[in-house]
C-alpha cells in the first residue's frame, strides 16, 4: 500500500519552534514528528510514502532520505501553496499503485492511534471511493461535524454550528481509491474538505466514515505539542519510533541530569541537555543543549536548541526559541515565547500575557 503525507504547512501557530525547522520535524518524545508516523504507517501495511513538501521542502530529504522505518520514501514538492486537495493531486503523480488501490493519505500535523488497518478494511469492504477517520468529541461546535447513516455512510461536511448534528469530526486520515484522486482539479488550489468529499457525496459516490475514538492530537499549537510528546513519552500512546521504553522521563543520550534535580511528568531531555541540581523540570520539552540551571522551575514548556534558564527563574506554559537566554528571577507566565537569541536580563519582574 502507497500513502501520501502531507507535511507542506508553515507552522506559524508553533512559531518560533517552526522559523528554522517545518513543524513535521520538530523533536516529539526523542524523534522528528514524522518518525511516528512512518513507524505507524509501517506496522499498518504501508510500503512506499509521498511526501507532498513545500515549506522548507529540502529538509525532509535530508532528514530521512530515500528509506526510513521501513518504508519507501520519495519527495514532490508544490511550487506554490495549493491546498489539501491540490496538495494530495499533485503528489499523486508519483504513485505506482492501480487505480482501484486505496491510497492512505496522512496529516503531518495529527498524532493518532486509531486502528489504520481497519479504516483500509472498511474502504475495501466497501468498495468506497473515499473512507475518512472520524473521532468523537465532547465539544463538536469547535469543529466541522461529518455525520453518517446506520451504513456508516458519510452524508454531508457541516460547518461549525452551535447545535451539532453529530459529535463526529474528520480526524484528517483518510484512505482514497486511487482514481478517486484522479477527479482533483491538477494544479489548482482546492480543499478536500470543502470541495472534493462534498463534490463525492453529491456524485452519489460512497464516501464512508471509520468511526474510532482512540487517541487523537493535532499538534498543532504548542500546548498540544508539549502533551504529545509528554503523552509519548508516558506511554499514553505507544509508537515503534520511541527511543526508549515508557516512563516519567525520556532522557537522551549526552544528556545531564544533577542528582539533585527533579524532573518528571513525560519530560524529554535533549542530547547534550543539562540540568542542574535544585532544578525542577516537569511535562517539558528540552531540545539538544539546551540548559536549565540550579533552583530554577520549567513547567509545560518548550526550550529550543541552546536556549538557557537562569538560577532561580521559572517559566510556566513558554516556549524559548533557539539560543534564547532567560536571566536569573524572571518568572514568565502561560502563553510566552521568546524569539530565537534574544537575552532577557537578570530581574525580579513577572511577565505575564494577562497584562
Amino acid at each position: 500500500m502507497e500513502a501520501i503525507l502531507l507535511v507542506g504547512g508553515q507552522g506559524t501557530r508553533l512559531r518560533p519552534l517552526t522559523i528554522s525547522t517545518p513543524k513535521p520535524l520538530l523533536p516529539t518524545a526523542g524523534v522528528a514528528f514524522l518518525a511516528h508516523q512512518l513507524a505507524r504507517a509501517h506496522a499498518a501495511g504501508v510500503t512506499r510514502i509521498v511526501f507532498a513538501t513545500s515549506y522548507r521542502a529540502e529538509m525532509f530529504e535530508a532528514a530521512f532520505g530515500d528509506h526510513a522505518h521501513g518504508v519507501d520514501l520519495t519527495y514532490v514538492t508544490e511550487d506554490e501553496p495549493l491546498g489539501t486537495g491540490g496538495a494530495i493531486r499533485n503528489a499523486s503523480r508519483a504513485l505506482v499503485s492501480s487505480p482501484d488501490d486505496p491510497v492512505l493519505i496522512l496529516n503531518g500535523d495529527i498524532l493518532s492511534g486509531h486502528d489504520v488497518q481497519a479504516q483500509v478494511d472498511l474502504h475495501e469492504k466497501t468498495n468506497a471511493a473515499v473512507t475518512l477517520h472520524l473521532t468523537e468529541v465532547d465539544d463538536p461546535s469547535r469543529f466541522g461535524c461529518v455525520p453518517t447513516d446506520t451504513n456508516g455512510r458519510v452524508t454531508a461536511f457541516l460547518e461549525k454550528t452551535p447545535h451539532p448534528v453529530t459529535n463526529q469530526i474528520n480526524a484528517g486520515c483518510y484512505v482514497f481509491r486511487r482514481s478517486a484522486i484522479e477527479t482533483i482539479p491538477e494544479d489548482e488550489v482546492v480543499s478536500v474538505e470543502r470541495e472534493t468529499f462534498p463534490s463525492l457525496i453529491a456524485s452519489g459516490a460512497p464516501v464512508m466514515g471509520h468511526v474510532e475514538s482512540a487517541y487523537w492530537l493535532d499538534v498543532g499549537t504548542p500546548e498540544a505539542f508539549i502533551q504529545g510528546s509528554r503523552d509519548l513519552v508516558l506511554g499514553t500512546l505507544t509508537s515503534p519510533a520511541m527511543p526508549g521504553p515508557p516512563g516519567d522521563r525520556l532522557t537522551l543520550p549526552g544528556a545531564t541530569v544533577a542528582p539533585g534535580a527533579v524532573v518528571r511528568g513525560g519530560t524529554t531531555v535533549g542530547r547534550n541537555a543539562v540540568i542542574e541540581s535544585g532544578a525542577t523540570v516537569t511535562g517539558s520539552i528540552l531540545l539538544d543543549e539546551a540548559h536549565v540551571a540550579e533552583g530554577a522551575t520549567v513547567r509545560d514548556s518548550v526550550l529550543s536548541r541552546a536556549a538557557r534558564v537562569g538560577p532561580g527563574a521559572v517559566l510556566d506554559g513558554v516556549v524559548l526559541g533557539d539560543g534564547a537566554v532567560v536571566g536569573p528571577g524572571n518568572e514568565l507566565r502561560p502563553g510566552l515565547r521568546v524569539w530565537p537569541g534574544i537575552e532577557l536580563p537578570p530581574t525580579a519582574i513577572r511577565f505575564s500575557t494577562d497584562a
